[in-house]
């Protein structure tokens, strides 16, 4: 049994919310936070960079599970990679509203009303288990 949970946690990847509305809503209902992630995923080297190594990182992703909604504006550049027109418009609103110095990767941590709460520029400088660390200790306070 242990296996397959094991398996099951390799294989199904974390879960990014698609909508920032939908995201507020249900982090407003679980009472958890909004990890919002501005990223350039076909050209960014420290997004990738981030992605692999703190994002979907085991510490990061169990902690996540139970504490955050996730939602990735991503901003790709090669042409197969753009998504449709509706998910770069829900993208350009988010960069406006949060990210307008079009930073990348740029990292926020909102509360259910879309208010930050801490902020970061690139990629961590710290450890993925101390910057989920950071994190998690953020989410406890704000429960």
């Amino acid at each position: 049994m242990k296996l397959v949970v094991l398996t099951l946690l390799f294989i199904i990847p974390i879960q990014w919310e698609p909508s920032f509305e939908n995201a507020k809503k249900t982090a407003k209902e679980k009472h958890e936070l909004i990890l919002l992630n501005f990223s350039g995923s076909d050209w960014c080297g420290p997004c990738i960079v981030l992605r692999k190594d703190y994002l979907e990182s085991e510490v990061f992703t169990k902690m996540a599970e139970n504490n955050l909604v996730l939602v990735n504006a991503d901003f790709p550049r090669k042409k197969k990679n753009i998504p449709n027109v509706d998910v770069v418009k829900r993208n350009d609103a988010l960069a406006e509203l949060y990210n307008k110095d079009g930073n990348f990767p740029f990292t926020l941590l909102l509360n259910a009303d879309g208010k930050v709460l801490k902020t970061w520029r690139g990629k961590p400088e710290i450890s993925p288990e101390e910057w989920t660390a950071q994190i998690k200790a953020i989410c406890d306070e704000n429960k």
